[in-house]
């Protein structure tokens, strides 16, 4: 699963994935104005409750995958380049710049997150009516050697879609059908994609929520989520060489956790994954596993032997781990369930997963 930074020139973009990676990219990947990829690890308060619980020899947070997309220019429709490595991602992390800092020059001429946001937009949902236009014609070209009552059913959906995007309204918000899903599985559609919105603010504006309560309320009905960070402090952060040190910074600014901690979290939650763990004195692991996931599907991701030889998991929920503190506790609560294969795993559920091969 992979999530993509995308954004303007000079928004923080390569500020931000040094924070979330910990890791700077080279001068040879950024000469070569292509995709940066690199892994981060969860940041997940549920699992430090865990492994300072168990104390045990291996802990194994969960990872994703980013990648780090060259600059987006204005008028970005015309490189291709850029909208084949978005359609290859499975969310969209879109940085915008909310900072004011007259050294740092704006490709737009001054500072206006609205703006930037409804331009890339824009762009996106005029990539989407492009391809429209160019499957239509191509439809009509190939109509006598297509299936007339298949090709009369694209053209039917694509109709349906257009007029959608035409109303400047993404395709993520368009109820498909199983059948219209299928039909469509294969095209770059990159609206139809999960897109977070990363607010890049200065740090004097770390407690002013004034700017993203107001974005929030304006892209809530075309469902993208908004969080604000300061790329600068996070960058500060990171720098720290304890945690001692990083916790004492953040009580300086007020502040809770880094941001991208925050961020990382968002980020499985566009990628329509949900968390499981699995603990004991050998190893605490934050798994991921889709939205929906059966029982032996989330033990698949373990491993395949779990998923063909499930016989049952024992499982129990994180809320009431964190409120008795231990296992025995919760048990002598009865609050341990014992699942079958119909159970539908919950975010932060703990599981042993009993299975015979």
């Amino acid at each position: 699963m992979k999530i993509g930074i995308i954004g303007l020139a000079q928004t923080g973009k390569k500020a931000l994935f040094e924070a979330l990676t910990n890791r700077k990219p080279t001068e040879n990947e950024i000469a070569s104005k292509a995709s940066i990829k690199s892994v981060i690890e969860v940041r997940d308060p549920r699992f430090d409750l865990l492994a300072e619980t168990y104390k045990p020899k291996k802990e194994a947070r969960a990872r994703i995958e980013i990648e780090m997309l060259p600059r987006i220019e204005k008028d970005a429709i015309a490189n291709t380049d850029i909208f084949t490595d978005i359609n290859e991602l499975d969310a969209i992390c879109h940085v915008v710049r909310a900072f004011k800092d007259e050294t740092v020059y704006h490709a737009e001429g001054s500072v206006d997150p609205k703006r930037d946001i409804d331009s890339i937009n824009s762009e996106l949902i005029l990539h989407d009516l492009l391809f429209i236009e160019k499957r239509m014609e191509n439809i009509e070209k190939k109509t006598k050697r297509l299936k007339k009552e298949y090709s009369e059913k694209e053209k039917t959906l694509l109709m349906k879609l257009k007029v959608h995007l035409e109303k400047e309204l993404p395709l993520r918000l368009l109820d498909l059908t199983d059948e219209e899903t299928q039909l469509i599985s294969s095209y770059p559609f990159i609206t139809r994609k999960t897109v977070i919105v990363v607010l890049n603010i200065s740090e004097k504006d770390l407690a002013d929520t004034t700017l993203i309560e107001q974005l929030r309320h304006d892209y809530q009905a075309v469902k993208i989520d908004i969080l604000q960070i300061s790329a600068q402090v996070e960058s500060e952060i990171m720098k720290l060489e304890s945690e001692e040190e990083r916790a004492e910074f953040l009580k300086e600014l007020g502040i809770k956790e880094p941001a991208v901690d925050a961020l990382s979290r968002l980020c499985i939650k566009a990628l329509n994954l949900i968390s499981f763990f699995t603990v004991g004195p050998d190893e605490v692991r934050q798994w991921t596993t889709r939205f929906g996931s059966t029982a032996p599907e989330a033990a698949g991701v373990i491993h395949t032997d779990f998923q063909k030889g499930f016989i049952r998991a024992e499982v129990i929920k994180y809320s009431d781990f964190a409120t008795y503190g231990s296992e025995a506790k919760v048990k002598e609560a009865g609050s341990l369930y014992i699942k079958g294969k119909d159970y539908i795993v919950e975010d932060g559920d703990m599981l042993d997963i009993r299975f015979s091969v």
